[in-house]
């Protein structure tokens, strides 16, 4: 291995270190690399640049923006209305109901945008019917990374790793992975159905800073004052409806938690009352005399006053106080909203946060007021996990047919295009659907045009750019080639079944602690490689990495959706490996199985006395 190899080599774990470790966002991590490599000569200023440039880059872009329209028509939200059962069901009907429409819809859309618009509707369908909430939003991540892997639009990565075709004279059509993607979801639909009742946990018993449990919902201490009128009060027939024993979890007294459930309890002063948020409004309790919110004690009194509202958030990769304290960052100033309560890593924490550093996908309760969503709830910063729907204009409904129309529309368009001629030397692919449907929403104004930037990931769109110049790097100093060859001969006794394997293995590794995007970047040069030194077609190895970097079940870290539901969901990272390990291996087996099959071919081409 040339020293050139080896440089770009400790350079890329150097960068997977970063990202494991998320100290800085993935998207200048990879730009980083990429001048890194540009300043040593690894790479030309051409090969820097030609990510910003390709097609199936700025159609991540042109999509961002086409999802943005479809959510903002209110179609996705009218849809999941239609799909929940208007009564108290089984987790297993309901899964059944929701979920193959889930994955469709990922299919065509941005899985994150259809995670954040489903899972606060089903959390509060799922609290009114008082049906177990655990039990439906980790497989609504799921279903939504599954549906994802059925088109070439399902997910970035495949779009990342489709540009990268394209830039060595290879196609990836609409729907070439879904041969092997309808397989995984089919049967990765049915583990969901079988395991996720009895794997994924019930809601447990509360929980705050105190005491290391686990927690259901969202719990407040509330302390009673000095001459509060609830000093004397028993709490079973207390004089005032706020303080209603269903509404009473525990109280703390010196530190200790009294039960409550048996006997009759006098409220004193300095007790400090644990009540449920679900069952009460927070907002009328902060406004009660002689009784305060342990967690905005000493916030300003005339705020206290103007608030009316509780919303609850969900930390973006753009919040600009991430790995920062409340004490380091000044919530409340910035954005006009008092911090009631933080669940994290499955934790409710609604007292004593201040030391607390924010991380992308915690979950935040908020005492604010009307104006807050005006200003925040189209923002990168936040994914608003509130209903919103009463705070934002109506859209007429032939909007809603519209954005569906543009849709289909767009997909028909795309996988007719394969087949049809060239249009003045124009290629009539995603990229041409794409961008004729993000026009049409313009047109039929389904989104603020003057705020567009505002939907555009721009950290993943610079993370696909920079990444196509790492995949030169690792191309032009041979270590790609070098990774290819070990791969081959430790899995080349096994024929075709052990190199796709081998490939799906060490890509899905990668992808469970870095950004999907990025292991697909990293494993494309190496399937490219490996296909090279084979002298085969590499078409099995690309559908391999493509199904091996968006499989991401594992850790909550692998995939923003996972992210977003263990927050909201208040799941464990050991909630996801139960479930999320097993489904991992049966991706793995289907692909391995499957891609040989499909591609029999081609595989069968590989030589019989390997290197």
């Amino acid at each position: 291995m040339s020293l050139e190899a080896i440089f770009v080599l400790c350079v890329i774990v150097a960068m997977l270190a970063v990202l494991a470790t998320d100290r800085m966002r993935p998207g200048l991590t990879l730009l980083l690399v990429a001048i890194i490599f540009m300043t040593f000569g690894i790479i030309s200023p051409k090969e820097m640049i030609q990510g910003f440039s390709n097609k199936g880059m700025i159609t991540v872009a042109i999509l961002f923006l086409v999802s943005e329209g479809v959510r903002r028509s209110g179609a996705l939200d009218y849809l999941i209305k239609l799909i929940l059962p208007q009564k108290k069901s089984t987790v297993f009907a309901t899964q059944v109901r929701m979920l193959p429409i889930v994955a469709v819809l990922s299919s065509l859309l941005n899985n994150t945008a259809i995670v954040v618009i489903f899972a606060p509707i089903v959390k509060k369908w799922a609290e009114f019917y008082k049906m177990p909430v655990k039990k439906f939003l980790i497989p609504l991540s799921y279903a939504t990374i599954l549906g994802g892997t059925c088109t070439l639009i399902g997910t970035s990565t495949n779009l990342v790793v489709a540009g990268m075709m394209d830039q060595d004279g290879y196609t990836m059509k609409m729907f070439e992975i879904s041969h092997i993607g309808i397989i995984t979801l089919i049967i990765g639909l049915l583990y969901i159905f079988a395991t996720s009742k009895r794997w994924l946990p019930n809601e447990k018993e509360i929980s705050n800073r105190s005491k290391d449990n686990e927690t259901k919902e969202f719990y407040f201490e509330f302390a009673i004052n000095t001459n509060s009128p609830f000093i004397g009060s028993n709490v079973i027939n207390g004089h005032s409806n706020l303080l209603a024993q269903n509404d009473i979890a525990a109280i703390k007294r010196n530190n200790e938690f009294i039960d409550i459930s048996e006997k009759e309890i006098t409220l004193e002063e300095g007790d400090t009352l644990l009540i449920s948020g679900r069952s009460i409004h927070i907002e009328n309790l902060t406004k009660t005399e002689g009784i305060t919110l342990t967690s905005i004690k000493d916030a300003d009194p005339d705020f206290i006053k103007k608030a009316e509202k509780v919303v609850e958030v969900v930390l973006a990769p753009r919040f600009p106080g991430l790995r920062k304290t409340l004490k380091e960052f000044n919530f409340q100033r910035r954005y006009g909203a008092a911090i009631i309560a933080i669940k994290k890593d499955g934790k409710t924490i609604t007292s004593g946060f201040e030391d607390v550093k924010f991380e992308e996908g915690d979950d935040l309760l908020l005492l604010t007021d009307n104006s807050f969503i005006g200003a925040w709830g189209e923002s990168s910063v936040f994914h608003l996990m509130s209903d919103v729907s009463d705070y934002e204009a109506p859209m007429k409904k032939n909007r809603k047919w519209a954005a569906l129309i543009i849709l289909i529309l767009m997909v028909a368009g795309a996988t007719c295009g394969e087949y049809l001629p060239r249009l003045n030397g124009m290629k009539l692919d995603m990229f041409f659907f794409a961008s004729l449907a993000l026009f049409a929403m313009t047109l039929f104004k389904l989104y603020p045009a003057k705020k567009y930037t505002k939907f555009v990931s721009w950290d993943v769109l610079i993370a696909i750019a920079s990444a196509f110049a790492i995949s030169s790097a690792m191309q032009n100093s041979g270590i790609a080639d070098a990774i290819a060859s070990t791969l081959i001969n430790i899995s080349g006794d096994l024929g075709p079944i052990g190199m796709i394997a081998t490939l799906y293995f060490v890509t899905t590794i990668i992808t469970e602690f870095i950004t999907n995007n990025a292991a697909a970047a990293l494993a494309y040069p190496v399937a490219l490689s490996m296909a090279n030194n084979l002298g085969i077609d590499p078409m099995p190895f690309f559908i391999t990495i493509c199904m091996a970097a968006s499989a991401s079940f594992s850790t909550p870290i692998g995939y923003q959706t996972n992210l977003i539901v263990q927050s909201i969901g208040g799941y464990k990272f050991m909630d996801f490996m139960k479930i999320g390990v097993p489904l991992s291996i049966i991706c793995l087996i289907i692909t391995t199985i499957f891609v040989p099959l499909i591609y029999w071919g081609s595989l069968t081409n590989i030589p019989v006395n390997l290197p």
